[in-house]
């Protein structure tokens, strides 16, 4: 019998034995690099960091622990522009409560989530005003995860925007939020722009826009703007091979990735390096540790190291690119490290919301969990049309 593709399907992790042995054998066998005395993280991961971290991964790591409390969350794949789609889909116990979409970027998962989803669905479980509550739908990306690899070229943020707007309409919710970090952040401004009759609001973590070098646009930045431009220009100069890489050769790195965990670990631990909260001195100050396990663990058990990659090849040709202004009430909430400047925001979006922290990164809703959850209620609140979804 021929499948139908609008079918939403009820979904379970459960990842073969044969896999998790397989993960464990590859990683007591890793050939590990040289490397040069006393540079610490400038030229890349250390090899005495990653032993540690890969070895705690063989053999104190329990990825049944945490497939358990992922599989507490209902989940569903559905086909959408003829790609898989994964799905968490956490209804609130209000039932007026606000629907809220969720977008995850690279190299990240719904794994991020974990933490967020709790207080988001039922705030008055969690000490908050159950009219802040929101039904959750957290996708995997295209190529990402549990949606499995992509099987074409195109997939680039667009056509992912377009296919949640289809997601959305499939579990008939005609009136929506939209949040996200890091791609999410793009992906879901484009959203309030492609479903603007059904998108209430935008909330996004990190920035919204680019500079586009125009001199007139920096003028008037203050202090703080001019540090995060700063530290974006130094991030284009030194950080940003990853980028280059996935958006050149994706397939030429995938070969490395899909081969080797301690390589998939490494390409992975070394974001969370670089854009966890600048006050932690590693990763696992600042998220913790066995959670950024299962986040790399998804992409390993997944094989998706190569198809998540390929969405900068994807995406590279719209880089730098000013879009439409969007007049959909947006919410920015920029935390340490991240690259938020107001004005640049305003240049393209309806910013009506903007909150600063002192504390977290690019990864808030494993970082500061409570942070986050606070900023999406205020935003949405503040819209002043209340949380009654359909």
């Amino acid at each position: 019998m021929e499948l139908n593709p609008t079918e939403i399907r009820p979904f379970r992790i459960d990842i073969p034995q044969d896999d998790l042995d397989d993960l464990k054998d590859r990683l007591a066998r890793t050939r590990w690099p040289d490397e040069l005395p006393g540079v610490g993280w400038t030229y890349g991961v250390p090899v005495d960091y990653l032993r540690g971290l890969a070895e705690h991964w063989r053999t104190s790591y329990d990825w049944r622990t945490h497939e358990a409390k992922l599989n507490e969350f209902a989940q569903f794949t559905t086909t959408i522009d003829g790609q898989n789609i994964h799905f968490l889909h956490v209804p609130s116990p209000e039932p007026d409560a606000l629907p809220l979409i969720i977008t995850h970027g690279w190299p990240g998962s719904v794994v991020e989530f974990m933490d967020i989803i709790g207080p988001l669905t039922d705030p008055r479980a969690h000490g908050g005003d159950p009219a802040d509550a929101f039904h959750v739908i957290a996708p995997s990306m295209p190529g990402f995860g549990f949606s499995g690899p992509t099987r074409e070229t195109g997939w680039d943020l667009s056509r992912i925007a377009r296919t949640w707007a289809e997601l959305m309409s499939r579990l008939g919710y005609t009136r929506y939020g939209a949040q996200g970090g890091d791609s999410g952040s793009v992906i879901s401004p484009m959203l309030g722009r492609i479903d603007s009759e059904h998108v209430v609001g935008v909330h996004v973590n990190g920035g919204l826009g680019f500079p586009t070098g125009d001199p007139a646009e920096l003028a008037g930045l203050n202090d703080a703007e001019l540090a995060r431009l700063r530290a974006l220009q130094a991030q284009l100069q030194d950080g940003a091979g990853y980028a280059i890489l996935q958006s050149t050769r994706p397939q030429t790195l995938g070969f490395g990735l899909a081969d080797s965990p301690a390589g998939q670990l490494a390409w992975i631990v070394e974001r969370f390096k670089e854009w966890t909260d600048p006050a932690a001195e590693l990763p696992e100050d600042a998220v913790d540790l066995d959670v950024l396990l299962t986040n790399v663990s998804v992409y390993w058990l997944t094989g998706t190291a190569t198809s998540s990659a390929r969405l900068y090849k994807e995406g590279q040709a719209s880089w730098g690119q000013q879009t439409e202004r969007s007049e959909i009430p947006s919410g920015v909430a920029v935390f340490p490290g991240d690259f938020g400047i107001r004005p640049i925001a305003e240049r393209d979006h309806n910013v009506v919301h903007w909150s600063e922290f002192d504390r977290g990164g690019h990864f808030p809703a494993m970082e500061v969990p409570d942070l986050l959850v606070g900023d999406v209620r205020t935003f949405f609140r503040g819209l002043g049309s209340g949380h009654v979804g359909s």
